[in-house]
């Protein structure tokens, strides 16, 4: 690594620069980066971060989740900064001069570069990237990497369907053009999928739409061959990415609308220079947010599948007591559960799957390095999630293998109520994810404690694990509306000992006026880790139906000593 911050320090200076900005994202803004700039440079492979490599030393921000995972990869070569303790331009004001910094104005928003750096530097856009320049990164290509298309039956809309509902939003807020930058959402408005992500079938691509349904879409022109001969995407205009400012120079009207999370600065430019940007909110976000009956019925189907797996690997690793299974064996054996079902397609994110003191990194990733033998004193953190046909899943159980310490059993009790206490919000009354975290941290802040994520964040219908608007968290004030889908997941963590995460998915639904999660996710909660004595009445009687309904679901996929057992914990 040091060959490279050295290569790059000498571009920087070429450059006549006095630094260079690194962020996770590529391109597309991508939860997994293709390429992953940052984890070249900084060894760091958590999904969020940004780094400032300056001549005479090296940043690494990351959020509360990473910070241990962020020291552990990189804290020999970049001072690690948790936002929001601190940040960039808080940083950087601290230098005796204002810098000017070099950054790729592919990969940074208006937005981001406002709010990580303000005026505390000077922002020079530089048109080639210099990670790239020193050789390190290259994109990763799959195989079979065509876009393909979804029927009806199995999305339950068609794309005239959606394309006259975002035209509608645009003819009401006076918008002439709109551009969709984000993949998962041009995915969700054509009724797409492809193969750009290893773990979400995100195709890669932007897409304008003028108020004269016109479409043009911006993309790897070779990945199209299985669509373009289908009739609904005879109608649009295919453009190489590069071809961007000459189809915006030919476009009529006054503004456009863009996504201020998603629209690159370059982007932004280009539109800028012709017209007025009058809305910088993408609606497709909200409208793909809100579940439609086919796509939850899906949802629940590759759920159930996916329990059976999990439930499965339960019974199987706490039979073993964890006797000769490594970190990554286990994540290897549940891996082959969920091959099992002919529906599975991959892992819907990097399992993380944490013994003993790995267990308290939140989003901690095992290889060769690091994978730690489980013993049977270990707690056992498995967070993982399954890309089915069709429907997305991500589940976490927290595991004990002997007698855990009253402390524990504490920790893990106050997370449960807390997760139960999610699941049984009164939605007719509590509207925002906001309310809601404050009903899964209050068990714990009792004592004073608690964890530095957000409860909860949205999901995708068979595409990204973790998409917005809506989330569970201490800032989102985004209405919770029937169709969307959160998962569920207060945890408990200390450093260098132990982990606790307790996750569902769950999804809002309707009933003549009663508006109430219900949960997606159905695999049992380990019950050894349970103080009984701090749950109420209530929270007794949730987890005994929780269980009977686990039971109800996935006895058909399950052998009898499987039967047995999970019926034993109701």
């Amino acid at each position: 690594m040091n060959k490279y911050i050295n290569k790059l320090k000498d571009l920087i200076f070429s450059y006549n620069l006095d630094g260079y900005i690194v962020p996770k994202n590529d391109e597309y803004f991508s939860e997994y980066a293709n390429p992953d700039r940052l984890q070249k440079i900084s060894n760091f492979n958590g999904s969020a971060g940004l780094a400032i490599i300056l001549i005479n030393k090296n940043y690494l921000f990351v959020d509360g989740r990473y910070t241990i995972q962020a020291k552990k990869q990189a804290g020999t070569k970049f001072k690690i900064i948790q936002i929001p303790n601190s940040s960039p331009k808080e940083e950087l004001k601290k230098s005796k001069k204002k810098m000017n910094l070099g950054f790729d104005p592919k990969l940074f928003t208006n937005i981001s570069l406002a709010r990580n750096f303000g005026d505390s530097a000077n922002l020079l856009p530089i048109s080639v990237n210099l990670i790239d320049k020193i050789g390190i990164s290259k994109i990763k290509e799959f195989k079979n990497n065509y876009f393909y298309t979804l029927p009806e039956k199995i999305v339950g809309e068609t794309v005239n369907s959606k394309i006259n509902r975002l035209i509608n939003e645009l003819k009401n807020k006076k918008i002439d053009n709109i551009f969709i930058s984000a993949p998962e959402n041009v995915a969700w408005l054509l009724n797409i999928r492809g193969k750009d992500n290893p773990y979400s079938p995100i195709p890669n691509s932007n897409l304008i739409l003028t108020k004269n349904r016109e479409i043009y879409v911006f993309c790897n022109k070779k990945k199209i061959n299985k669509i373009i001969n289908k009739y609904i995407y005879k109608k649009f205009k295919f453009f190489d990415p590069n071809d961007f400012f000459k189809v915006i120079n030919n476009l009529s009207g006054n503004n456009f609308c863009i996504d201020y999370l998603t629209c690159s600065t370059y982007h932004q430019f280009l539109m800028s220079s012709k017209f007025k940007i009058k809305s910088y909110i993408d609606p497709c976000y909200t409208m793909k947010a809100i579940k439609n009956n086919i796509e939850i019925n899906n949802m629940i189907k590759a759920h159930e599948y996916d329990g059976a797996a999990l439930t499965k690997f339960l019974y199987w690793i706490k039979k073993n007591k964890a006797k000769n299974i490594t970190e990554l064996s286990a994540e290897k054996k549940l891996e082959i559960f969920r091959r099992k079902n002919k529906y599975y397609i991959s892992p819907s994110f990097n399992t993380i799957a944490g013994a003993g003191p790995n267990s308290a990194i939140i989003h901690y990733k095992a290889n060769k390095k690091t994978n730690r033998k489980i013993f049977k004193r270990d707690i056992f953190l498995c967070d993982s999630g399954g890309q089915y046909k069709y429907g997305t899943t991500d589940v976490t159980r927290t595991l004990c293998f002997d007698s855990p310490s009253k402390k524990i059993k504490d920790r893990f009790t106050r997370v449960l109520k807390g997760h139960i206490a999610v699941i049984n919000t009164n939605l007719n009354k509590i509207k925002t994810g906001k309310e809601i975290d404050i009903q899964a941290r209050k068990f714990l802040k009792k004592i004073n404690l608690d964890y530095s994520h957000g409860t909860g964040h949205g999901v995708g219908f068979y595409l990204n694990v973790h998409e917005g608007p809506q989330s569970i968290s201490k800032f989102n004030q985004v209405a919770l509306k029937p169709g969307m889908i959160l998962s569920n997941e207060p945890g408990y963590y200390e450093e260098n000992k132990f982990g606790i995460r307790i996750e569902n998915l769950i999804y809002i639904k309707k009933l003549k006026k009663n508006i109430f999660f219900e949960n997606l996710t159905f695999a049992p909660i380990d019950v050894d880790l349970i103080d009984f004595k701090l749950l109420s009445k209530n929270e007794k009687n949730y987890l005994n139906n929780y269980h009977s309904q686990t039971y109800n679901k996935l006895a058909k996929y399950l052998n009898e000593k499987e039967k047995k057992w999970l019926l034993n914990l109701i």
